[in-house]
């Protein structure tokens, strides 16, 4: 009885160690290392007016094709231009990716 015990407390001690540990502390962030850096700066370029807001692209998306947000990022394409990368779920269950000029808001890919 004891040596069952014994066996079981090591076992949930493992799961502990396991599901939580220091291991899961060194497992790569799935937005990226940098995403919190990379958020900031999009905000302040937003603030200092050389960025149209994320809430605005979405917006002008949404105009032109129903459905939601999935995911979204701020990119500096081949030419050194900001652009926003937008994956969008259509209201007809495609997923659509555009790009969007992070400084005019224009769209200039997808949908």
């Amino acid at each position: 009885m004891l040596r069952r015990l014994a066996i079981a407390k090591i076992l949930v001690l493992a799961a502990a160690v396991a599901v939580g540990g220091p291991s899961l502390a060194r497992q790569p962030d799935s937005l990226g290392a940098d995403w919190r850096q990379q958020q900031g700066e999009a905000r302040a370029k937003v603030k200092n007016g050389s960025h149209v807001s994320l809430e605005h692209v979405v917006n002008e998306i949404r105009r032109r094709m129903p459905g939601r947000l999935l995911d979204a990022g701020l990119e500096t394409d081949p030419n050194g231009r900001s652009v926003y990368r937008v994956r969008w779920a259509a209201a007809d269950g495609r997923r659509v990716d555009f790009r969007v000029d992070a400084a005019s808001g224009v769209i200039l890919s997808g949908g």
